[in-house]
């Protein structure tokens, strides 16, 4: 069992194309992790076991999607003392009001934060936030990431500008 910062896991390998955004931020600001599929539903046991492991493995934060029911991340986290963050998965049923609504509804005691329907990237910078705290080096790097983001919305505006409204449209 190596060592790692941030646990993703998720309760279906369909939650995967979504989950992945996750995987690629932490991949860019170089934190450690690793991807797991559990069910809550369909394999308890294993689920609460993979919860032992991450308390003797010193994880510092777990990213949990989960579409539906989505007990995942509420399960993980009444079984863990590290932040929990929820990404609830779009669903064809209710459009991942269901999953949402699972996820950001914990009883008192229990909290999982929780990002948008979908926001698997968030919560990776959610976790990176976390992270920064206590690590100077992550700290800048989310800083850095921040600073790009304003960068590319100052350099979008001057090509607006310099190009005009419909001009900008063709080439988008």
């Amino acid at each position: 069992m190596k060592n790692i910062d941030v646990a993703i896991i998720m309760g279906s390998d369909s939650d995967l194309p979504i989950m992945k955004d996750a995987a690629k931020f932490l991949d860019d600001m170089g934190i450690s992790y690793e991807m797991k599929i559990l069910s809550v539903h369909r394999t308890p046991e294993k689920a609460s076991a993979y919860a032992e492991e991450l308390k003797m493995r010193n994880v510092k934060v777990i990213i949990g999607g989960a579409g539906g029911a989505a007990h995942l991340p509420g399960v993980i986290a009444a079984q863990v003392p590290v932040p929990v963050i929820g990404v609830p998965i779009y669903t064809k049923t209710l459009n991942g009001l269901d999953s949402l609504y699972s996820i950001v509804q914990m009883p008192s005691g229990i909290p999982v934060a929780t990002v948008a329907i979908n926001g698997a990237k968030n919560a990776a910078i959610l976790a990176t936030t976390i992270l920064g705290t206590s690590d100077e080096t992550i700290k800048q790097k989310l800083i850095d990431y921040k600073a790009s983001l304003k960068d590319a919305v100052i350099a979008k505006d001057e090509k607006l500008q310099a190009q005009g409204y419909e001009e900008y449209m063709k080439n988008m």
